[in-house]
């Protein structure tokens, strides 16, 4: 089984416990996500399973959509309602004006520091690990791109509601936090739901429970199966039919080169043969060839 199964995560688990789950409930070895999801959140988690494993760094870069809400007035530890209360203020003054005025600095390209509990390394130890020791430990600073980002509904400063589209690496957690610090009242996340990874809407997913109650079922239809073939997977990079022979040279490892009079710009292109199969991810060199950064099996 090669493709992306595209899961509902529930609130709970995090990201690889739903890949033991899954590992366990399709007896498979290579199984792997293709972007962490929070416990505290729920939403599309792209599943790989076999030869998909391979497509996990392509996943990992597209870019996420997100709802969530937001209580302004209240800090906490884990920038999210799991964490331990740090300061209070009075947010009576926030109202949907304010609320949505605030945004238009947090559009386009903006710096943020990563929650302190947070899945990203320093010296091989996640941040959480540091945090949960008492151990001061801050990231530093990154760039991300927010796209889009909207106040959806405000129902007082403790419920507002925002969508927002982003690059990866954006923390959603990260963006209330200085969000509410512009206003000068501090905020946390409330609820936070990824509504999208890539080329992957919740529209396509199913929820967790029923993938691993069809997985482990022998008798289940495959059908029912939220699978994408890896081609689809991949449909938000550009995409090139090539020959039998082509495919072939590819998964030897030969070189290939580009077209003629082809743009030789950096970018992603998933060649794919006459079959619909997926040969590789490969990108265009300076040198007029194409650099195969992932070959695929027949």
């Amino acid at each position: 089984m090669d493709a992306v199964l595209v899961i509902d995560k529930p609130i709970g688990p995090t990201s690889f416990d739903v890949v033991r789950k899954v590992r366990r409930a399709a007896r498979m070895k290579r199984v792997g996500h293709g972007g962490t999801l929070d416990p505290a959140a729920s939403g599309v988690l792209p599943i790989c399973l076999g030869e998909a494993t391979k497509l996990a760094q392509f996943l990992l870069d597209a870019d996420k959509q997100y709802d969530f809400t937001v209580c302004f007035g209240v800090e906490t530890d884990t920038d999210d309602a799991a964490g331990t209360v740090t300061a209070r203020h009075d947010a009576s003054a926030i109202d949907e004006g304010a609320a949505r005025a605030a945004l238009a600095a947090f559009r386009g390209a903006i710096t943020q520091v990563p929650p302190r509990y947070s899945a990203l390394k320093r010296a091989g130890r996640p941040l959480y690990d540091y945090a949960r020791a008492g151990e001061a430990v801050e990231a530093a600073p990154r760039t991300v791109t927010v796209h889009d980002l909207e106040l959806t509904s405000f129902a007082g400063p403790s419920a507002a509601a925002f969508t927002m589209r982003c690059s990866k690496g954006t923390y959603v957690r990260a963006l209330a936090r200085d969000l509410g610090r512009a206003l000068g009242v501090g905020a946390h996340v409330t609820a936070l739901r990824r509504t999208r990874s890539g080329p992957f809407s919740l529209a396509e997913a199913l929820p967790l429970d029923d993938v691993l109650a069809l997985l482990a079922d022998p008798a289940a239809d495959q059908a029912a199966l939220p699978l994408v073939a890896l081609p689809a997977a991949l449909r938000h990079l550009e995409q090139r039919v090539v020959s039998e022979t082509v495919a072939r040279d590819v998964r030897m490892g030969r070189k290939i080169g580009l077209e003629p009079g082809e743009d030789a710009s950096d970018r992603r292109i998933c060649l794919v043969d006459g079959g619909g199969k997926l040969v590789a991810v490969a990108r265009p060199r300076p040198d007029q060839t194409l650099e195969l950064i992932r070959v695929f099996s027949a």
